[in-house]
């Protein structure tokens, strides 16, 4: 007995059949597929329906030979420690690999080649290779070499992290400064009045912007001075932060603040390894973290906040926010659209628990 028409199989139907199951012609498909923002709404549902209905496949290498376009975005990957990763970036990575993905891109990652491991050689081989189409760039330094030199190439970039002035604008981020000020209206609601700080090396504009938002907002509630040894109160505040230290001397300048006369109530990290620092000072020295003790805060909210006793309260990062509006950003620089006039600032989320009640 014959068989009756047979639907295509699907993912080897063609634009012409997709056309034809639209009501379209091939431009529009095409359209809808590479520049779907001049096809009318309407159109665009009809053939996107056709598309879904028929399992239509693109050929990407066929495109990319035409238009001479990669569909793949190279990232920059900050250097790293296999054995001890940094679980925030790991966890942007992801996140980014994801939004791209959505729009039918790749990322590539690459990093500067030891020993010299210098950044601007290892962009310079990439773009000569023609394997991406832009780059995103993150940990971004004031002054950054990287930024300087892909803008001199004229090649398309965004960056997790703010340019300086002067610099194209071409990045996505979060408030530092607002976000800590956060952690500190938070401690101070809890009734905490002597709140200490632990930062990182001020060198990196995020850690310098956390430590500027503890003392500003410190200062605007009129908590008490607590000084990490060798820590510079900014003048007028009447608070101060301890910076640059981690690991032993992290432990050891916060179970000195601990034994002195005003020891803090709360101390907020500027990062969630730097808290599980206080986590031990705080216990060396006898005390219990949370309420009742000394509360703790961290930022950057990595899964290790989940796992520690208290679990840690902390500032929460909206990673694959961050990563799809770099992918869009990077995407409208790629079509040409207008440069926009200013970076893009994200808001983060203060995730509480135990450590500070």
């Amino acid at each position: 007995m014959p068989e009756g028409p047979q639907r295509p199989r699907r993912g080897a139907s063609t634009i012409e059949e997709v056309a034809r199951a639209a009501g379209v012609s091939r431009q529009t498909v095409s359209n809808a597929l590479n520049a779907p923002h001049r096809v009318r709404p309407e159109t665009l549902e009809r053939v996107t329906a056709a598309i879904r209905e028929l399992g239509y496949q693109p050929d990407q290498s066929a495109r990319s030979l035409r238009s001479g376009a990669r569909r793949t975005l190279g990232y920059l990957a900050p250097v790293d420690d296999p054995l001890d990763p940094n679980p925030l970036m790991a966890g942007f990575l992801e996140a980014l690999v994801d939004a791209a993905g959505a729009e039918g891109r790749r990322v590539l990652l690459f990093r500067p080649a030891p020993p010299a491991a210098d950044p601007t050689a290892a962009i310079d081989e990439l773009v000569a290779a023609r394997q991406v189409d832009g780059l995103v760039l993150a940990d971004v330094l004031a002054e950054d070499a990287r930024i300087a030199h892909v803008t001199r190439l004229g090649v398309p970039y965004v960056s997790f992290g703010r340019t300086g002035p002067g610099e194209p604008q071409h990045w996505v981020d979060i408030a530092n400064d607002a976000a800590m000020a956060e952690v500190v209206r938070h401690l101070a609601g809890l009734g905490h009045r002597r709140i200490g700080y632990l930062g990182a090396a001020e060198e990196l504009p995020w850690m310098a912007a956390r430590r500027a938002g503890f003392l500003a907002e410190a200062h605007r509630l009129g908590l008490a001075a607590v000084a990490l040894p060798g820590a510079e109160a900014l003048p007028g505040t009447g608070v101060a932060a301890g910076t640059g230290v981690t690991g032993p001397s992290a432990v050891s300048a916060v179970r000195a603040l601990l034994r002195g006369p005003d020891r803090p109530t709360a101390v907020a990290a500027g990062s969630d390894l730097l808290a599980l620092d206080v986590y031990e000072a705080v216990r060396a020295e006898g005390l219990a973290v949370g309420p009742g003790g000394v509360a703790v805060t961290g930022f950057h909210d990595t899964p290790l906040c989940r796992h520690l006793h208290p679990a840690l309260t902390s500032v929460r990062l909206p990673l694959r926010a961050i990563a799809a509006a770099l992918v869009d950003r990077l995407l409208g620089r790629l079509r040409g659209d207008a440069a926009p006039a200013s970076g893009l600032e994200l808001p983060t989320e203060l995730v509480v628990r135990g450590s500070s009640g």
